[in-house]
């Protein structure tokens, strides 16, 4: 049996400085998410496991998208950032330049304390790996982190490829898997943003 599996991505706060960890979202963001819900709405089959990340972001995305009771799922959470967690990318340049380029250039480093991006493949990996393969269509709202992981994952890329995967609040990401194998799936212009992959 074939999983599809589209990952969409929460939505974002307007704020220009977004800082690192889970950012309350605003009226904004809010109003975006629900701009959106009918399409999901036409896309949430008889059945389908809808789950969400467990921050605050993805929660209330959800929620705005109209799910009722999603599943909380503690491997698709975004990655922990340690001490740089709460901080902007340029209080954390200034106050750990060196420390922020590692990350930014090392898969494996986790200057800040908190999780390495490898780390963070390797749990997404893992999540994706274990999804029954009777799970039929699953939506999920997961953090931009969690969207990249799972591109590297589905393509075999590189670790390196991490901070080349551009994932927008409210993207989405439509994965079909089979017998340990994942496929992306590209959306045709003009489709509605979660009902492809029928």
């Amino acid at each position: 049996m074939t999983v599809r599996l589209t990952l969409l991505c929460a939505a974002a706060p307007a704020e220009r400085d977004v800082r690192f960890g889970d950012i309350p979202l605003d009226e904004r963001a809010l109003r975006q998410a629900r701009a959106v819900a009918a399409t999901v709405a036409g896309a949430l089959p008889d059945g389908a496991a809808c789950r969400t990340a467990p921050s605050e972001r993805c929660r209330r995305t959800a929620h705005a998208l109209g799910w009722d009771a999603p599943v909380v799922e503690p491997s698709l959470r975004d990655l922990d950032m340690g001490d740089w967690r709460g901080r902007t990318l340029d209080e954390v340049a200034a106050g750990d330049g060196a420390g922020l380029a590692v990350w930014m250039t090392d898969p494996g480093a986790a200057p800040h304390g908190g999780e390495s991006v490898a780390d963070a493949c390797g749990r997404v990996a893992a999540w994706l790996d274990a999804l029954p393969p009777d799970a039929g269509r699953v939506l999920a709202v997961v953090e931009q982190a969690v969207a990249r992981a799972a591109v590297l994952r589905a393509l075999d890329a590189p670790l390196s490829s991490f901070w080349r995967v551009d994932v927008p609040p409210l993207s989405a990401v439509h994965l079909t898997g089979r017998s340990g194998r994942w496929n992306l799936r590209m959306s045709a212009p003009g489709t509605e943003v979660l009902a492809e992959g029928g």
